[in-house]
């Protein structure tokens, strides 16, 4: 089981995403992909069905991960992904008291599966999930060191960073938070505390409609 530390920063307007772009660069950190990607997320649903529905797509392995995930998370975050006509099976479990959808420590289950993103959906409804919301953003993925930044213009959000690590040992959790911080610091940008992300999270998903596969953004404090 991987764990992914994470920890999110608002830039908002496309100047702040460029300061940030060239300090990173300048840094040494190289480009990795640049990519589009429609997010799907979803609430409710049965998990036992979905493992089951899903059994012909996954390696006997990966299905031990995703049951590893379903059984020993809290708060599961569930999501289908399209990033460049790939489609993926995304699930998050929730490690301390922050959120499985936008925490800094989660698991994380992600893998490839061959369908269309609308069959995927299907398989996930057919299981008694429903849809929380679509998100849309184009990301491009930076490598420094050990530690992967991105930089995605989100549908609602506008510009956002996210710096991370993902490490497969349990203990290794603290200092790769440690290292993320100490990298933000350098770059002089602020934590999106959580109940921010939290609200913004929320009235995206009550108004994604407005949003999803726009260049439309809104600003909650």
């Amino acid at each position: 089981m991987t764990y992914e530390i994470e920890i999110k920063s608002l830039l908002g307007a496309d100047e702040n995403a460029n300061v940030l772009r060239e300090h990173i660069i300048k840094k040494g950190a190289q480009k990795k992909s640049e990519n589009s990607q429609l997010n799907h997320y979803f609430i409710n649903g049965d998990f036992e069905t979905l493992t089951s529905l899903m059994e012909n797509h996954f390696s006997e392995e990966k299905q031990v991960l995703l049951k590893n995930i379903i059984e020993k998370g809290e708060s599961h975050s569930t999501r289908t992904r399209e990033v460049d006509g790939t489609v993926k099976l995304v699930l998050k479990a929730s490690m301390n008291d922050t959120t499985s959808d936008n925490g800094i420590i989660r698991m994380e289950f992600e893998e490839d599966v061959n369908m269309s993103l609308d069959n995927l959906d299907k398989i996930l409804i057919e299981a008694g999930f429903e849809y929380q919301a679509k998100w849309s953003r184009v990301r491009e993925e930076y490598i420094l060191n050990d530690i992967t930044i991105c930089l995605d213009k989100n549908a609602g959000y506008g510009w956002l960073t996210e710096f991370e690590i993902v490490v497969d040992k349990d203990g290794d959790r603290d200092a790769a938070e440690s290292k993320i911080r100490e990298l933000m610091d350098d770059c002089n940008v602020i934590e999106l505390e959580q109940d921010r992300l939290a609200r913004m999270f929320e009235y995206y998903n009550n108004n994604w409609r407005d949003y999803y596969g726009t260049n439309n953004i809104f600003n909650l404090e």
